[in-house]
C-alpha cells in the first residue's frame, strides 16, 4: 500500500498539486493523511488544488550574506488548509501578510535521486 506522503511526492513529481478532500464531509486535508483530523473520516480522495493563497505569515531567516536569506512562509490555501512554505519571486522585505499568491512546483534541478520536487509560491 502506497503511504499518502508517497502518493503526494508522486503527484508532484508528474507536475500536479494535489491535495486530499473527504467525500463525506467535504473537508480538504493537508498534510497528506490516512484519515480527516477531527472526524476521522477516511474516504479521502485526492483532488486538484487550485494553487490560489494568502500570507498567513512569514518570517526571513537572513544570513550574514543577503543573498544568503530566504523566508518561510505559512500559505492558507483557497480550499482551506494552512500549508508550510517559500515565496519566490521577490524580494523577501516586500512580502506581506494577506498577499494572494499562487503555487508552482520546483522540479529537481540536477537530476540528483535524493531531490524530489517541491512546492512553492509566487505573488499573484
Amino acid at each position: 500500500m502506497i503511504r499518502p506522503e508517497q502518493e503526494w511526492q508522486s503527484y508532484l513529481a508528474a507536475g500536479r498539486f494535489m491535495i486530499q478532500r473527504s467525500r463525506s464531509t467535504g473537508g480538504y486535508i493537508f498534510y497528506p493523511r490516512i484519515a480527516e483530523p477531527g472526524t476521522g473520516a477516511d474516504d479521502l480522495e485526492w483532488v486538484e488544488a487550485s494553487g490560489n493563497g494568502t500570507i498567513y505569515a512569514v518570517t526571513i531567516v537572513r544570513k550574514k550574506d543577503p543573498a544568503d536569506s530566504y523566508n518561510v512562509a505559512l500559505v492558507d490555501l483557497a480550499e482551506g488548509p494552512r500549508l508550510m512554505s517559500r515565496i519566490t519571486d521577490i524580494d523577501n522585505d516586500a512580502i506581506n501578510i494577506g498577499m494572494a499568491v499562487c503555487a508552482y512546483i520546483r522540479q529537481p534541478q540536477t537530476g540528483q535521486p535524493e531531490e524530489q520536487p517541491i512546492l512553492l509560491f509566487k505573488p499573484q
